[in-house]
C-alpha cells in the first residue's frame, strides 16, 4: 500500500484536476444556450433552400446546372468540418471513424478521395493519416461567418466545376440535442433530391432573369448555406459535448478521491497502529 503522505499527493493532484474541469463544465454551460441559439435561427433558411434545390434538381429545364449533373464518379471530396479544440468527448472521434468507413467503401470500388477541412482537430488528422488536405481554415471563433468559409467552399466547388472532383460530401456533427450529437456524411454535389421533395410530373420554375445566372447564384448560395449550416451545428454540438464530458470528468475525480481518501485513513490508521504498537514494545522493554 502506498505511503499516507503519497496517497495525499495524489489526492490533491486529482482535486487540482477536478477544479479545471468543473470550470471547463461550467463555461461550456454558459456558451451552450447561444450557439443552439444561433444554430436553430439559422436552420429555416438552410432547409427551405435545401427544399428549392431538390425541387429544382427534379425539374426539366432546358439548361442544366453543372452542380444538378450526374457523371461518373472517379474522385470525390469531402468537406469535413471538426472542432478546433478537444475536451469534447468523442464528438471528433466519431466523426472521423464516419469519414473514414466511407472513404474505405468508396476506396473498394477504386475511387481517390480530397479533403477540404474546417476545423484545427480535422486538420491534424487527415495530414496524420496522410489524405490529401486541398484547403483548410481553423480557428473560427465562436461566432464563425460565412465569409470565414468561402475560400474553403471555391476550392472545392471550382474543382467539382472544372472536372477535378466528380462528387462532394459534407461531414459534421449534426446536433440532435444536448445529450445526443449524430455524425452526419451526406452529398453535397451533385444535388440529390430529398424523399420529401418528390414530384410526379416533371416541371420548371419560370425565370427572371436568364435561367444560367439565376441557378448560378442560387446553387452558390446553397453550397454556402449547407456548409455554414454544418459550421454552426458543430459549434453548437461542440459546447454541448464538452458540457457533457467535463461533467462525467468531475464525476469521475469525485469518485476517484473518494476511493484515494478511503486509502489515505487507511493508511494513515495503519502508520498510528505501527507507532503504538513501537511504543507499547519500547516501554515493555525498559
Amino acid at each position: 500500500m502506498a505511503g499516507a503522505k503519497e496517497i495525499r499527493t495524489k489526492i490533491k493532484s486529482v482535486k487540482n484536476i477536478q477544479k479545471i474541469t468543473r470550470a471547463m463544465e461550467k463555461v461550456a454551460m454558459s456558451k451552450m444556450p447561444k450557439a443552439q441559439a444561433r444554430m436553430r435561427a439559422a436552420r429555416p433558411y438552410a432547409e427551405k433552400i435545401l427544399r428549392t434545390i431538390s425541387h429544382l434538381s427534379q425539374a426539366n429545364p432546358e439548361y442544366r446546372h453543372p452542380f444538378m449533373a450526374s457523371r461518373e464518379v472517379k474522385r470525390i471530396a469531402f468537406i469535413v468540418v471538426s472542432t478546433d479544440r478537444g475536451m469534447a468527448g468523442g464528438l471528433n472521434t466519431n466523426l472521423f471513424r464516419a469519414v473514414v468507413r466511407a472513404i474505405r467503401d468508396w476506396k473498394s470500388k477504386g475511387v481517390e478521395s480530397e479533403y477540404a477541412v474546417i476545423g484545427n482537430k480535422a486538420a491534424t488528422f487527415f495530414k496524420r493519416v496522410g489524405g490529401k488536405v486541398v484547403a483548410q481554415v481553423t480557428h473560427l471563433g465562436e461566432r464563425p461567418t460565412v465569409d470565414q468559409l468561402l475560400g474553403t467552399i471555391k476550392v472545392v466547388t471550382d474543382a467539382y466545376r472544372a472536372g477535378e472532383v466528380d462528387r462532394v460530401f459534407l461531414a459534421y456533427p449534426q446536433f440532435v440535442n444536448t445529450m445526443t450529437q449524430r455524425p452526419s456524411v451526406r452529398q453535397l454535389l451533385p444535388v440529390e433530391p430529398l424523399e420529401t421533395a418528390k414530384l410526379p410530373t416533371h416541371w420548371d420554375y419560370i425565370y427572371e432573369p436568364e435561367a444560367v445566372d439565376l441557378l448560378d447564384t442560387l446553387l452558390a448560395r446553397y453550397v454556402e448555406s449547407q456548409v455554414y449550416q454544418a459550421v454552426i451545428e458543430t459549434t453548437a454540438s461542440e459546447q454541448s459535448a464538452r458540457m457533457v464530458a467535463m461533467k462525467a470528468s468531475t464525476d469521475n475525480a469525485g469518485k476517484i478521491i473518494g476511493g484515494l481518501q478511503l486509502a489515505y485513513n487507511k493508511a494513515r490508521q495503519a502508520n498510528i497502529t505501527k507507532e503504538l504498537a513501537e511504543i507499547v514494545g519500547g516501554a515493555a522493554a525498559v
